[in-house]
């Protein structure tokens, strides 16, 4: 069996492309741009097979039909069996123009190439997000009813789902995805987003508070995390279900939680005191628009509220998503999987994972150089005393690091002197 596959070096497509792979003969022939053919190696190597079974197809997503070559495209037709749409922005921080101009944009090339290969069917990997902040209950045979679609991740979501209902040619299938977090058995993620922006909080709690004591959290609306192997494993096998154009499945988890629960689960895993009273987030609304306006047109009310932000790294519009009102029924996604043995894990049993493997290797402060070069290089240093003795070694030490020295010394004293001439002087002016 024939797949291509968009997105493939992705964290979700990567792991979707190795799972295809399983199948006996089959090949999986993936999108990637020019620039990037030195990664072709690396994922063979990662897939565990030669260059006969991961076929490299040169383009770009945001050109007319992938911008993959007539001779390509014309080796292609009639021969993918399956055709996995998986390249998309992730980012909720990333700006407008760039979502577009992928997750929109990007989708409709990737139709038009479908229909000019002859896709057998093509499996587009939307998101949650197509819903907008739709406030109940979200059925995975509803679309139109998506309501709160101003955010830009949002809007795109459901524009790119919108393409794939409208234009399509080929028989189709859309999948939505919660927030996906790392691997439920090792851990594994690639970047901090979703439930990661708690992550932070959390361990400053921890640094500054003793685990016994209690503290206070953050209640809000539900929030629906899949780890990254359940959505692969049950995306494969629905994928290969037989079934006319047109399904949508919520790869979702089926119970959910508020966000007060994951965040206490996480203090658990964390080791961090428990959160025995909640504050609801929701109370926020209560305030005035004019009132939060004017508390951030002051400058000092604006710089510490960006630099909490920045320091714990939350996105602006943090507690637009903390305050998320949407619940997914995924009743057609567990028929598709009975029997399978396919389910998604409870939180509570790999959220101790998820929280080890991003301290070890996520946590930005990982990444800080902590040397003497690393904390001084380009910045002044204002040293006291840097005149003689230690504090002109240390100015020294600073300087040999890169660092502009600044030495404070005190000024010299003037020495009064007074005539010792026996005669009194007399100023006389030039002639």
């Amino acid at each position: 069996m024939h797949y291509f596959v968009t997105g493939a070096t992705g964290f979700i497509g990567k792991r979707l492309v190795a799972k295809l792979l399983q199948r006996k003969g089959s090949v999986v022939h993936f999108l990637i741009r020019k620039e990037s053919e030195g990664k072709v190696a690396g994922l063979r190597e990662y897939w565990g097979v030669g260059a006969a079974r991961a076929v490299p197809v040169f383009g770009d997503l945001t050109s007319k039909k992938l911008g993959v070559s007539a001779d390509e495209t014309k080796a292609l037709k009639g021969q993918i069996d399956h055709f996995y749409h998986l390249a998309a922005v992730y980012d909720l921080e990333a700006d407008a123009e760039s979502q577009i101009a992928v997750n929109v944009d990007g989708t409709r090339n990737t139709v038009e190439f479908a229909k000019a290969i002859g896709a057998g069917h093509f499996h587009h990997v939307s998101s949650i997000a197509a819903a907008g902040l739709y406030e109940g209950v979200f059925r995975e045979d509803m679309f139109d009813e998506a309501e709160g679609l101003d955010h830009p991740y949002f809007m795109t979501k459901h524009e790119s789902e919108k393409i794939v209902r409208q234009e399509c040619k080929v028989p189709w299938s859309v999948y939505r995805p919660a927030a996906v977090v790392g691997d439920s058995q090792t851990g594994e993620m690639d970047k901090i987003d979703g439930p990661y922006y708690f992550f932070k909080l959390i361990q400053r709690l921890r640094q500054i508070l003793p685990p016994w004591m209690p503290s206070v959290g953050l209640e809000g609306g539900r929030i629906n995390i899949v780890p990254v192997d359940f959505v692969v494993d049950a995306l494969d096998h629905i994928s290969h279900q037989k079934r006319s154009s047109g399904a949508c499945f919520h790869l979702v988890d089926p119970m959910g939680y508020r966000v007060g629960d994951v965040l206490d689960i996480l203090s658990k895993a964390a080791h961090a005191p428990k959160m025995n009273l909640f504050i609801n987030a929701a109370l926020m609304g209560f305030i005035p628009k004019s009132v939060k306006k004017g508390l951030m047109a002051l400058a000092p009310v604006r710089r510490v509220y960006k630099a909490i932000m920045q320091d714990l790294g939350l996105p602006e519009d943090m507690m637009t998503f903390v305050n998320y009102p949407t619940r997914f029924d995924c009743r057609d996604t567990l028929a598709a999987l009975k029997g399978s043995g396919i389910a998604c894990p409870n939180f509570k049993d790999y959220a101790w994972r998820l929280w080890d493997y991003w301290e070890r290797h996520l946590d930005p402060d990982l990444h800080i150089d902590r040397s003497l070069k690393g904390t001084v290089a380009g910045k002044v240093v204002l040293v006291t005393g840097g005149s003689s003795g230690i504090g002109l070694a240390a100015a020294h030490k600073f300087a040999e690091a890169g660092a502009t020295r600044t030495s404070s010394m005190r000024p010299a004293r003037r020495r009064r002197t007074r005539a010792t001439s026996s005669f009194p002087t007399r100023r006389t002016s030039p002639t």
